[in-house]
């Protein structure tokens, strides 16, 4: 893979500042992709690491729909095609939006989302939610860092389209942008239709320090930092009291927007690891359709591998885990007016003598039948002494 690709996939912030030349109505028929004909250098060490196909057997995301608001989404690789509902771009007027960024970032989202599973070069790449269907919304032209002024409220519009004309379950927001009165009412309305929000905390690193990223940091949001291999949390991670959970966000891998290739970004960011969190909470979705948002992040952060101080700021409450959040879904009482999920509490062994307790009868009667033995064996013995044993 070029250096150059590595180094500029996936920086900070994902935006533009440039303006896009006249295009057709419709951007379905945008060809814009590069062919990127790569295979998997190697197993994709988030999958390694989080074993989502371990939560399979009760969840693949079956009946859920999550929405990408990104660069737009391509349905030409093997994993996304046929998963892709007709979304809509909102820098080009159109229904069908493709994914221009070079980068493909919004296609390699939506496929550790929802990729189905396939093998490249003896590697497997699966999403986490294989049967979740993907609506693409683009909002974004490529990565580069944007000083738009309608940036905020466009992402806003997206995310009212998602969840009203989409019909979004999950809201994935793999971008920061600034705080406006229209993106914050637009999330709220989101949570408020029933969709859960996962974002990217950020990717500013200790220069955010204090400071708090948008949309991750408005209440509700499920906010996700970045981890490398060994579960540490990576420096670009930005960090503070909004931080829900975390996940992998370096070493990532996943389908190239064009080709039937993959790309590889060593760097990686907050824009991926909102991508686990978001097929986590599909699979939840998935198991238990009544769910709120707050049950839903909930059970995200409970079921969490935690940090040795079960909270801190640059990681939350710790590395999501796909297969505990939908195992510990397993005969769960969900309530739909709680605030969270009520397990069913394990069967506790109340009385420690019980082992005792049980086997004392059994006991007893063997005793009985000892002693019944040896009474009778007394007059035989004393008639056998008398006969002197003769028969």
């Amino acid at each position: 893979m070029r250096g150059d690709l590595t180094r500029s996939l996936f920086a900070a912030l994902i935006a533009v500042a440039t303006v896009a030349a006249p295009a057709p109505a419709r951007a379905a028929s945008l060809d814009c992709g590069r062919p990127i004909p790569d295979p998997l250098a190697e197993a994709p060490a988030a999958l390694t690491r989080l074993r989502p196909d371990a939560a399979w057997p009760l969840s693949t995301g079956a009946g859920v729909t999550v929405a990408v608001i990104d660069s737009g989404v391509s349905a030409d690789h093997p994993t996304l095609t046929g998963k892709i509902r007709p979304g809509r771009d909102f820098i080009l007027a159109g229904d069908g939006p493709g994914d221009c960024d070079e980068n493909g970032h919004g296609t390699l989202i939506a496929g550790i989302i929802a990729g189905r599973e396939a093998t490249s070069a003896g590697f497997r790449f699966y999403g986490v939610a294989p049967d979740a269907s993907i609506v693409p919304v683009r909002v974004l032209r490529d990565q580069r860092r944007s000083e738009e002024p309608d940036l905020s409220d466009r992402i806003a519009e997206a995310v009212r389209w998602a969840v009203d004309e989409g019909g979004a379950d999950v809201v994935n927001l793999s971008l920061t942008t600034p705080d406006t009165p229209e993106l914050a009412a637009a999330v709220r309305h989101a949570l408020d239709r029933g969709a859960v929000v996962v974002a990217a905390a950020g990717n500013d690193g200790e220069a955010a320090s204090g400071q708090v990223a948008f949309p991750a940091a408005y209440p509700g949001v499920l906010a996700v930092a970045s981890v490398d291999e060994k579960d540490a949390h990576v420096n670009s991670s930005s960090q503070g009291d909004y931080v829900d959970v975390a996940a992998p966000g370096t070493r990532i891998a996943g389908p190239a927007p064009a080709g039937g290739g993959y790309l590889f970004t060593a760097e990686g960011g907050t824009s991926f690891a909102a991508a686990y969190v978001s097929g986590v909470a599909a699979l939840i979705r998935s198991y238990a359709p009544d769910t709120t948002p707050e049950q839903v992040a909930s059970r995200i952060t409970e079921t969490a591998d935690h940090p040795a101080d079960l909270w801190n700021p640059q990681v939350g409450h710790g590395v999501v885990n796909p297969a505990r959040a939908v195992g510990s879904l397993r005969g769960a009482d969900v309530a739909t007016d709680a605030n969270a999920v009520r397990l069913k509490p394990e069967p506790v062994e109340s009385d420690p003598l019980r082992a005792i307790r049980v086997a004392a009868p059994w006991i007893a009667v063997a005793g009985l039948g000892v002693a019944g033995l040896v009474l009778l064996a007394v007059p035989v013995t004393r008639r056998g002494r008398r006969r002197g044993w003769r028969p």
